[in-house]
């Protein structure tokens, strides 16, 4: 049972990308309903098992949801629009360096960080180059999709971290609520300032918002925050990783995408460098009695 999750898991996060890049909208449009649609769907159920749970806010509760809100909805809105500039191989292997990012974040902040973890970072570092050089040569939009997908890795890092300052307080539904709806609501303020519509779709176009709602919240994030109650936040981390060649598999069947030989050595040092990131985590979390941290999730628990 726990390998058919994590195979439906699998799927669901990897659909996510090729989904996105189909969805005739605007990407502030989708990143909107989304989060809109994922607010929903969670805080329905929140409320009615604890009415009062929205009201009792601790201030540094408070701070750390928006904070958390604030890089979520820049996430998506540099993630989606990746999408549509570059191939959904290269901004999902790029975005997915979220576990890196936070080995950074937390070097800089002074946190010492294992030899291991930094050869991992250097490898990932190394399948950016690549990506990036093979990019460019193809075009300047190409570079720049690239360029957004890096940074939405940088700030699905920041949400991760916040998000676990605020979680330390609050029940998953409760945060998850309060998360997505803020971030809608600062998603649907950025579609006004650029002029981006949010409604007036086609049928396809609303079956594409849907679908990533419900494939890639429910269906991914959901089912892997059930298995980090099961089997080891390591363990989950690890599988999540197999959303870049998920991802760039799914892209090359159902959207035709063909990428240069190069960009597959570069999701291969990406996601081999990821791998000894998140494994060299794990070891130094045994070493001091603690669990690793959870993986990255960008709409959910474990999110993109």
């Amino acid at each position: 049972m726990i390998v058919l999750l994590a195979v439906i898991g699998v799927l669901g996060v990897s659909a996510s990308g090729p989904i996105m890049a189909a969805t005739a909208a605007p990407a502030l449009a989708i990143a909107f309903w989304r989060n809109a649609l994922g607010a929903v769907i969670m805080g329905v159920p929140t409320a009615l098992r604890n009415p009062g749970g929205f009201t009792r806010l601790s201030r540094t509760e408070a701070k750390w949801t928006f904070i958390a809100s604030l890089a979520l909805a820049l996430h998506f809105a540099c993630f989606i629009t990746s999408l549509k500039l570059t191939s959904v191989a290269a901004a999902t292997a790029l975005v997915c360096l979220q576990a890196g990012w936070i080995a950074l974040f937390n070097l800089c902040r002074g946190i010492h960080v294992a030899p291991r973890v930094l050869a991992g970072l250097g490898a990932a570092l190394a399948g950016v180059v690549v990506i990036t050089g093979f990019d460019l040569t193809l075009s300047r939009e190409a570079a720049l999709g690239d360029l957004l997908a890096v940074a939405g890795g940088a700030l699905a890092g920041l949400y991760t971290i916040a998000g676990g300052k605020a979680r330390a307080t609050m029940s998953t539904g409760t945060y998850t609520s309060l998360c997505y709806g803020l971030c809608s609501l600062i998603l649907l303020l950025l579609c006004a300032v650029f002029g981006q519509p949010v409604v007036s779709f086609t049928p396809q176009a609303w079956l594409g918002i849907l679908a990533v709602t419900l494939v890639a919240q429910i269906l991914g994030h959901s089912v892997f925050n059930h298995l980090l109650a099961v089997i080891s936040p390591l363990v989950v981390s690890m599988i999540i990783l197999l959303e870049i060649p998920g991802a760039a598999i799914l892209a090359a069947v159902f959207l035709g995408e063909q990428l240069p030989a190069g960009t597959y050595g570069g999701l291969a040092l990406i996601l081999a460098g990821l791998a000894v990131v998140v494994t060299g985590q794990g070891r130094k979390a045994a070493r001091t009695g603690a669990l690793p941290p959870a993986p990255p999730a960008l709409g959910g628990d474990v999110e993109n």
